[in-house]
């Protein structure tokens, strides 16, 4: 690993973040938050929003890594849903949709499509704690309970434990890796690195410049994701070995904590370039090796589009629809009027039975 193409020194890092997404790359700048997916005809549907007053809770120490925990947990998941139904949306399928069914409809009509798409969106994010929680927290401990038979020391057992969980973790990213959609989205957040690297060294945003970058990030949040698996192991260790029972507790108690503690951690490292802040972040350099992947130049210029529309005056009014690789919108087109086209264009029969050629294209 080569910490000089990684922190570099003539960088000026930046507050910008981003997230890979479903054929594309969400960047989150000061003003507005923006997120550009390619089409599967090879255009860029790009959405802009505007961000949300910051949160007083961010003036807390502690407290604002919970909440900033919580909050990236949602938005996350909100894009990700929003990208999958921008591709779904532009995919030409002869499948017929399911008609919903009688309490799909009495709840449309009752609550409105909005309100039930929260709802869903939250049984989703407490679903996927549970999940996490069950099978990266209380799981290992359950299991290395065994070992308490023939080991008494319970800072050994606590070592133990948190290895065989940070095994479970490490094994089940590089296994979801190999699955070509998860490996294309990998190549995304490499590309998202990549033009993070080349505006904070102050050159021209072009997919020439960004691919000489490294893949790797100091300030991903994989890093995170590292940071929460080595101080778990660090507070957990503190509560010694007691019953399975209260050890479940103590775990479950600790989450926020650890949280707010991987927050402020990262917080430092992000502002910081010295040995140590090197040292810190090489596990989670390394889980970026499994989490990143080359991005090809198409990649690259989703990527770029994203910085880009971030990268505008707070005057510039949001966005949605069709644009062209410097973020210039070329057709407005919001989700739902996307998929009234498909669902309109499916509906108009075809002479002989083939489909009109898409010359939509830019």
């Amino acid at each position: 690993m080569d910490f000089d193409k990684i922190f570099l020194k003539d960088a000026c890092p930046t507050s910008i973040g981003g997230q890979a997404v479903m054929e594309g790359v969400m960047m989150r700048g000061p003003d507005r938050t923006a997120v550009s997916m390619r089409l599967p005809d090879g255009r860029i549907f790009i959405r802009t929003r505007k961000n949300g007053g910051r949160a007083g809770i961010y003036k807390i120490p502690l407290l604002r890594g919970i909440y900033s925990f919580l909050s990236s947990l949602v938005q996350g998941m909100s894009i990700l849903t929003y990208s999958a139904d921008v591709g779904e949306a532009f995919t030409d399928d002869d499948e017929e949709e399911d008609e919903p069914g009688r309490f799909e409809k009495w709840a449309m009509e009752k609550f409105g499509e909005k309100a039930i798409w929260i709802f869903l969106m939250a049984v989703s994010i407490v679903f996927a704690l549970v999940v996490s929680i069950g099978v990266f927290i209380l799981m290992p401990t359950v299991v290395i309970s065994l070992l308490g038979r023939v080991i008494h020391s319970s800072l050994a057992l606590n070592l133990i434990e948190g290895v065989f969980r940070l095994a479970i973790f490490i094994g089940y990213i590089a296994l979801i890796a190999r699955m070509p959609d998860i490996h294309r989205t990998f190549e995304y957040h490499g590309a998202e690195h990549k033009t993070i690297h080349c505006f904070e060294n102050g050159l021209e945003l072009n997919p020439e410049n960004a691919a000489g970058f490294y893949r790797l990030h100091p300030r991903c949040g994989t890093s995170f994701l590292m940071f929460v698996m080595v101080i778990s192991i660090l507070l957990f260790s503190l509560t010694g070995w007691p019953n399975l029972w209260l050890r479940l507790l103590y775990r479950i108690i600790l989450i926020p904590v650890v949280a707010a503690l991987s927050y402020e951690v990262l917080r430092w490292a992000g502002r910081s370039n010295n040995k140590v802040v090197e040292i810190l972040s090489v596990p989670g350099l390394l889980l970026q090796k499994i989490t990143t992947a080359e991005p090809d130049e198409s990649e690259l210029e989703i990527g770029i589009c994203s910085m880009k529309a971030v990268l505008v005056y707070e005057s510039e009014p949001e966005i949605e629809g069709i644009c062209d690789k410097d973020a210039h919108l070329v057709e407005a087109m919001t989700l739902d009027q996307a998929r009234e086209a498909r669902a309109d264009d499916t509906a108009k029969p075809s002479a002989g039975g083939a489909s009109a050629p898409d010359d939509r294209g830019i």
